[in-house]
């Protein structure tokens, strides 16, 4: 397995705008979600916008980049719940 250096995918994402297109999300998050299982939506909707990306979509790329922000944000809050959890 392909070992990643955080700090150079972080520095690369650092770089990407994003532009807000006003849509609907396609996944429903219930008041009760837990972060792990958001992200996991949230996972799941990216998945979908790759094909469209790579042929040429906009819309699809911009809602990758949209995607890819709001996951590395819940990663970081899952990371944070992980380690609370520990300590207790």
């Amino acid at each position: 397995m392909e070992t990643v250096d955080i700090q150079a995918v972080e520095s690369k994402l650092s770089d990407v705008t994003v532009t807000a297109i006003p849509m609907t999300p396609k996944v429903t998050q219930q008041p009760g979600q837990s972060k792990y299982a958001q992200l996991l939506g949230v996972i799941e909707e990216m998945g979908r916008e790759v094909r469209p990306t790579y042929a040429g979509s906009r819309s699809s790329a911009e809602r990758l980049k949209r995607g890819i922000v709001h996951a590395r944000i819940l990663v970081r809050e899952c990371l944070i719940e992980t380690e609370r959890s520990a300590r207790q």
